[in-house]
């Protein structure tokens, strides 16, 4: 090491006078520093030579800092591992490499959310296998008990009619309906348990909290997903653009030496160059705007926005009205076709929503990445929207919400027409994720492929106008939303659904990747992954709120089955927690929670979360503000060195701030200057 920082190139200036004890005292620092030589600034032959200066031959270490350096390696190794299992321990890495440099980030960033939704849906399953399924095997829940007499006569008939009688006995048809997986655990019925009293483990309390541990720990990952790129962000600005110049000199992967890589790695720079000239021509058209144009801007900004209104209106009404009619006639001879009448009319819907929303949108004539913004919001409307009212209808279907009922008077919900009606409610989400999923193989075999084939095959000016289907981001993500909506709605009511949905998404990202490279053609119209990412996590973060709403009402507030499931004889599911407590806990801890529990703590705790949210914006503001004054530091650094009026400033702040700091550099007089000339010289070097 003394040997190498001892070197000098040719026709280098020969070493300052006191350089030999400047290297002296720099390897004393290094000898006494308690930094890991991992994490040093150094090539692999530094870090060796300062190990050994560290741990001379000879001198034996003590066991204590053995301990202590092997328990660093192994908490290191840990954490890599951790980080590795939540990249997806490295599934679909080559792949996604390959479509990342073929088609751009943008399109990239969709297959990285896919592999994201995997990883959550196989921890989901795995918290409700360990903590409902295996406990629920090994404690052999007892046989269901004899059907409960009710007394309630239902019109139309003497007894209550069991839902969902099949009047066609095909397999593959219960298959497909659900009605084959009635009696497993795929559905809420046929989970059983004995009294409280009676057991030393919880399968009611487990089965209850099992999904909101789940939504809440896929809260925290949409949450991490969200904030992670937020302080880059936040640092460089919204109107940071790197220069073409560090992407000339600086974007080739020297380390590769394969001729396919090769090939990828130009196609990734040349999709970059793309985006970076077509945000440039945004922006100079945006500039040179004059106010009429605005105000025609403006003027059809509102036309279109309001007419994706009324499409979107008139979407859910459709959704509402066909989920009505679907329950409303299960005993017409058309069974068959109303089984899948709401999943049709919704796959209808968000196939024919997408499509319009693009074209209406590329009438305002936004930037590339606003574009897809726009359209990915519209969708999510839509999408969910969708959803919800398909929720509110089975509610006022299944649940008698706004209904009067002579058997919703008595039971809390629709006895006549469903027995169990969360098997009910589990086999209409059941069908709708089925659906979902055929659609997909269809379209993906039926559609894109044959129009492929057809384009290759002839040739004219319809087949060119036809040309390949494009690959729509916006369109792909809220269907694989969607489906992932769906799954966290069905986990009281369906609780392995988060493996049926692992299994599609799986599926489905080969599917798409085939779509991709051999059905689709490459959008002429390229976007950045990192604008698009956060509004594929609060996409994610809001079906996420749309499925905890219904099933916090539900846990809560309506009024389980009485012949099935394991809260059959509890007003609520929730009300089992209160009978634990008073079981499992002494009076003293019980009243401890009944007071966190109370309106009293809600108050002292709101009070407490405003003062930290207070302090928390506080704290970000103020490191807004150092983050700007660094910058224009920089920005004054840089124009006082090399006189680039232009480019460093629009590099670093945007042209309306680098003009303004100019100015403010301008005004300035020279020798008050040299203080903080001197000062954002020493930024600069730290930055």
């Amino acid at each position: 090491m003394q040997r190498q920082w001892s070197v000098q190139a040719p026709g280098e200036p020969e070493a300052e006078p006191g350089g030999e004890e400047l290297c002296e005292q720099e390897m004393k620092r290094l000898c006494l520093s308690q930094h890991p030589v991992r994490v040093l600034p150094y090539a692999m032959m530094d870090k060796r030579f300062i190990r050994q200066l560290r741990e001379p031959e000879g001198v034996k270490t003590s066991c204590w800092q053995q301990w202590r350096r092997r328990r660093q390696t192994a908490g290191r190794r840990l954490g890599e591992a951790a980080r590795r299992l939540t990249r997806g321990c490295g599934l679909w890495e080559g792949a996604l490499y390959e479509i990342g440099g073929l088609f751009g980030t943008g399109i990239q960033s969709y297959f990285t959310f896919l592999r994201f939704l995997l990883l959550l849906n196989l921890l989901t399953l795995l918290l409700t296998s360990s903590f409902v399924l295996l406990p629920l095997v090994w404690l052999r829940p007892p046989d269901p008990g004899p059907a409960l007499n009710f007394t309630l006569q239902c019109p139309g008939s003497g007894h209550l009619p069991q839902t969902g009688v099949s009047k066609f006995n095909n397999l593959l048809w219960n298959v497909f309906t659900g009605r084959a997986f009635n009696n497993t655990y795929l559905f809420y019925g046929a989970y059983r348990a004995g009294p409280e009293s009676s057991s030393t483990y919880s399968i009611r309390l487990a089965y209850l909290l099992s999904p909101l541990a789940c939504l809440l720990l896929c809260f925290c990952g949409i949450l991490r997903r969200m904030v992670k790129g937020l302080p880059q962000k936040m640092f460089l600005g919204q109107d940071y653009r790197s220069p073409l110049s560090a992407k000339v000199f600086s974007s080739w992967d020297f380390c590769i030496r394969g001729q396919e890589a090769a090939t990828i790695k130009r196609h990734e720079i040349s999709n970059e160059f793309k985006m970076e000239l077509e945000e440039g021509r945004h922006l100079l058209l945006l500039q040179q705007q004059t106010r009429a144009h605005r105000a025609c801007h403006l003027l059809t900004y509102l036309r279109v926005n309001i007419l994706i209104g009324l499409l979107v209106v008139g979407a859910i009404s459709a959704i509402f009205w066909a989920t009505k009619y679907s329950q409303d006639n299960k005993e017409e001879s058309l069974f068959l076709l109303l089984q899948y009448l709401p999943p049709g009319v919704i796959a209808l819907v968000n196939f024919l929503g997408p499509l319009l929303f693009v074209f209406l949108v590329q009438l305002e004539n936004y930037p590339p990445n606003t574009e897809v913004n726009l359209t990915l919001i519209w969708c999510v409307v839509l999408k969910l929207a969708s959803l919800g009212m398909f929720s509110f209808s089975l509610g006022q279907t299944v649940l008698c919400i706004g209904r009067n009922k002579t058997s919703c008077e008595s039971y809390g919900y629709n006895a006549c027409d469903y027995q169990c009606w969360e098997n009910s409610v589990g086999e209409e989400l059941y069908k709708l994720s089925i659906f979902n999923f055929l659609l997909t193989v269809a379209f993906a075999f039926l559609v894109s492929l044959p129009r492929r084939m057809l384009v290759e095959r002839f040739s004219g000016r319809f087949w060119v106008w036809l040309d390949r289907e494009e690959f729509l981001v916006p369109k792909n993500v809220l269907d694989i939303v969607e489906g992932q909506t769906v799954t966290w709605m069905g986990l009281f009511y369906c609780p392995l659904l988060p493996l049926l949905n692992s299994i599609f998404i799986f599926l489905t990202f080969y599917i798409k990747k085939y779509t991709l490279l051999r059905n689709s053609r490459a959008s002429p119209r390229r976007f950045r992954a990192s604008s698009s990412i956060f509004f594929f996590q609060l996409v994610l973060l809001l079906g996420l709120l749309l499925a905890a709403v219904p099933l916090g009402y539900v846990v809560s507030s309506i009024r389980s089955s009485w012949d099935c499931g394991l809260f059959a004889n509890y007003s609520a599911p929730w009300q089992v927690v209160p009978e634990l407590v008073a079981l499992w806990l002494p009076p003293p801890s019980q009243r401890i929670l009944y007071y966190l529990g109370s309106h009293a703590f809600s108050f002292p705790l709101l009070i407490l979360l405003s003062l930290v949210l207070t302090v928390c914006i506080s704290q970000s503001q103020a490191s807004s503000r150092a983050i700007r004054r660094l910058r224009k530091q920089l920005v004054w650094v840089s124009i006082r060195r090399t006189g680039a009026k232009g480019t460093a400033g629009e590099t670093l702040l945007g042209p309306r701030a680098a003009d303004k700091s100019r100015e403010d550099g301008e005004r300035e007089p020279g020798p008050q200057a040299w203080p903080q000339a001197r000062r954002s010289r020493a930024t600069e070097t730290w930055l």
